[in-house]
C-alpha cells in the first residue's frame, strides 16, 4: 500500500468521523458557504447567476507523447486522482486547466473527466463537466531554426514552444454551462512581430526567425461560456511562457510580458486592439461591453519573481479588471514562513501565493482569475490547506502529490441586464 493511498484512506476515515457527528467537511481554505458538490445551487438558469470561475495548472504534463492518454485510461492514477480530488472539493463551474497534454479529439479530456473527475475520489462528490474545450497548443511543434541559437535545429527549444512532442504542457477549459464552439476564437498563429511595440530581442532572432515566431507559446483562447441564454462571459484563457531558462537577452521574459500584453489589449479599447487576428484571420478584440474572465498561469508575479518589470501590472492595474479582491490562502502564508530562504526577503503578501517553487524564485504568485469590472466578485480564494486540515495531504511538499501550483477561483455574480 502506498503512501498516498494510506492519506487518502485516513483522510476518508476522519470525514467519515466528522459526517457521523453531523458535521461536514467544508472546503479547506475556502471563505464561501458553497460546499463540494453544490452543482446543483450553480445549474443553468439560477435567477441570481453566481458562477465559479478557476483556473488550475494540474501538472497533468508527461514527458512522452502517449502516456497522458494510458495514464488516464483507467481509473487508478494516483496524480489524477488527487488532482481531480482537489477540482470536486472546489467544485468550479467553468475551469482552465493548464499543463494538460493536448491529444487531438479531445480524448484525454474525457477520460479525465469519465474516469476521474465524474467519479467521487475519498468522499469527495463527483462533479460533471458536460462541455469541454480543447485546441492545439504551440508547444513541440517545431519552428525549423536554431530559436535558441545553440547550433543545433530541433528539440524542446528550439519549437514555437518548449516542448518535447506536439501538445505537451497544452490546456483544457471544462465547463458546467455550454460552449459556444462556433464563437470560440484562437490565436496559436499569431506572430509576435505583428504587436505594435513588441519586445522581441531583435538582436537575438534572425529576420527569418522573426519572421514566423509565434506570441503564444502554448496559445490564447476566447472561449464564450453561454451561462444562459442571454448571459455570455468570454473565458479568456492562456499559459505564458515562464520568463526563465534564457540568457540575457531575456527573450522568454520579453515574451512572457506580450504574451500577458496580448490579452490587456484584446480587452481594451478597440483601436488597441485592431492589430490583432485570430487563427480564422478575424481582426479585432473582445466588443465593448462583453463580459469576460481572464484566467491562468500567466507565470509572472507583481513584485517578486523574474518577470520583466510591469508584466502582470498590465491586467491587474487595466481599467476594465476587476482585480480588487485577490484570492488568498492561509496554507500560503504559513508554508512561506515554513520554508523560509528567499521567501522571507519576498515583497509581496504571502497570502496571494499560488505556487510553491523551489529557489529562485521560491513561492509566488502567479496563477490568476480576473474578472471584467461589470462582473461583481462575491467571494475567491486559493485551494491551499494549512498543515493542520485534513485536505492539506492534497497540496502537500515536495515532491507534490498533486502539482506544484495550487487551485484559484473566483465566485462572480452576472449582472441582470442582458
Amino acid at each position: 500500500m502506498t503512501a498516498a493511498t494510506n492519506r487518502r484512506l485516513a483522510a476518508l476515515a476522519l470525514a467519515a468521523a466528522t459526517l457521523v457527528a453531523g458535521v461536514a467537511l467544508a472546503p479547506a481554505s475556502a471563505t464561501s458557504d458553497r460546499s463540494p458538490g453544490a452543482a446543483a445551487q450553480t445549474a443553468p438558469g439560477r435567477p441570481d447567476m453566481d458562477v465559479r470561475f478557476a483556473t488550475f495548472n494540474a501538472s497533468l504534463n508527461r514527458g512522452a507523447e502517449g502516456q497522458l492518454l494510458a495514464d488516464l485510461s483507467t481509473p487508478d492514477n494516483e496524480q489524477a486522482q488527487v488532482i481531480a480530488e482537489i477540482i470536486q472539493r472546489n467544485d468550479p463551474d467553468v475551469l482552465l486547466v493548464n499543463e494538460f497534454d493536448y491529444v487531438e479529439g479531445g480524448a484525454a479530456a474525457e477520460l479525465f473527466r469519465d474516469n476521474y473527475l465524474a467519479v467521487g475520489q475519498n468522499g469527495a462528490a463527483p462533479v460533471d463537466y458536460p462541455y469541454y474545450y480543447v485546441a492545439p497548443s504551440n508547444t513541440g511543434i517545431p519552428s525549423g531554426h536554431d530559436l535558441n541559437n545553440d547550433g543545433v535545429i530541433g528539440g524542446g527549444d528550439d519549437a514555437f514552444g518548449f516542448g518535447l512532442f506536439p501538445g505537451q504542457y497544452g490546456m483544457v477549459v471544462f465547463s458546467k454551462y455550454p460552449i459556444d464552439t462556433d464563437a470560440v476564437r484562437t490565436f496559436q498563429l499569431f506572430r509576435w512581430q505583428d504587436m505594435p511595440g513588441n519586445l522581441m530581442p531583435t538582436e537575438f532572432y534572425s529576420p527569418e526567425e522573426q519572421e514566423i515566431l509565434r506570441l503564444s507559446s502554448k496559445s490564447h483562447w476566447d472561449v464564450p461560456i453561454r451561462v444562459d441564454r442571454h448571459k455570455t462571459v468570454h473565458f479568456l484563457v492562456s499559459h505564458p511562457t515562464p520568463p526563465t531558462f534564457d540568457g540575457p537577452e531575456d527573450r522568454n521574459g520579453r515574451r512572457n510580458h506580450d504574451e500577458i500584453r496580448f490579452w490587456a489589449d484584446y480587452v481594451g479599447a478597440p483601436g488597441k486592439a485592431s492589430y490583432i487576428y485570430d487563427d480564422q484571420g478575424v481582426r479585432g478584440g473582445l466588443e465593448p461591453g462583453a463580459r469576460f474572465v481572464i484566467a491562468g498561469d500567466q507565470n509572472a508575479d507583481p513584485l517578486d519573481g523574474d518577470s520583466y518589470d510591469g508584466a502582470i501590472n498590465q491586467l491587474l492595474e487595466h481599467p476594465r479588471v476587476n482585480a480588487g479582491t485577490p484570492p488568498t490562502s492561509e496554507g500560503a502564508a504559513e508554508a512561506s514562513e515554513l520554508q523560509g530562504g528567499i521567501n522571507l526577503e519576498h515583497l509581496g503578501d504571502p497570502h496571494l501565493d499560488t505556487a510553491d517553487f523551489a529557489e529562485p524564485p521560491g513561492n509566488i504568485r502567479v496563477d490568476y482569475v480576473l474578472p471584467g469590472k461589470s462582473l461583481r466578485i462575491l467571494d475567491s480564494g486559493v485551494f491551499w490547506p494549512v498543515s493542520s486540515d485534513p485536505l492539506s495531504w492534497l497540496t502537500g511538499t515536495y515532491p507534490f502529490p498533486s502539482s506544484d501550483h495550487r487551485l484559484v477561483w473566483v465566485d462572480v455574480k452576472l449582472p441582470h441586464k442582458p
